[in-house]
């Protein structure tokens, strides 16, 4: 009796223990983002849309962009991703996977996008990393992903460093043009 009540209350405890997420990312460097994505663009999103992929039978968010700018790859005046997760209303129905970024339909992004998967899932390089947001500061664009752009990576590729321009206040945004020309200059031969 000892024994199946020592289990029982076991079992009752780890019912009761809150639920745990977590997604471990190495830092990816603005260079290894800009060399290793097939797909790199400035972008309007025009549409987010959440069901249930015909491919994968999984719930998915289709994600539709205005290009406003091609930096990298080939696409066409819009392009959507489709990444895992999302909340389907009808029936109330929420798959979240931590680290996924979620898009707002008529927020700007520059999105760092690798190959899609063979169920065409494409979610932005290194996740969260590979997604940066573009607001209006002072009358300036601005991109920014939260994480600091001015850190250099310790190994690089290249013999010369493209220096990215930030201010000293504001380590984690530069501007838009700033941004792509030195994207843009990790691209070229």
């Amino acid at each position: 009796m000892k024994p199946f009540l020592i289990i029982s209350c076991l079992a009752l405890n780890l019912l009761c223990l809150p639920t745990v997420s977590a997604t471990s990312m190495l830092p990816i460097s603005l260079e290894q983002l800009s060399t290793r994505a097939t797909l790199i663009f400035y972008g309007k999103v025009i549409n987010n849309e959440s069901r249930k992929d015909e491919q994968s039978g999984r719930i998915a968010t289709f994600t539709e962009f205005e290009v406003i700018d091609l930096i990298k790859g080939k696409t066409g005046a819009t392009h959507t991703i489709k990444q895992i997760g999302g909340h389907l209303k009808d029936t109330g129905t929420i798959v979240r996977i931590y680290g996924v970024p979620e898009f707002v339909t008529g927020k700007d992004y520059v999105v760092f996008l690798p190959n899609k998967s063979r169920l065409g899932f494409s979610s932005p390089l290194g996740l969260q990393q590979g997604s940066f947001n573009v607001s209006t500061v002072d009358d300036q664009q601005i991109v920014s992903n939260g994480r600091r752009l001015s850190a250099q990576p310790e190994q690089t590729s290249r013999s010369v460093q493209v220096p990215l321009a930030v201010t000293a206040g504001t380590p984690a945004q530069t501007r838009l043009e700033d941004f792509i020309n030195t994207v843009r200059a990790y691209n070229t031969p």
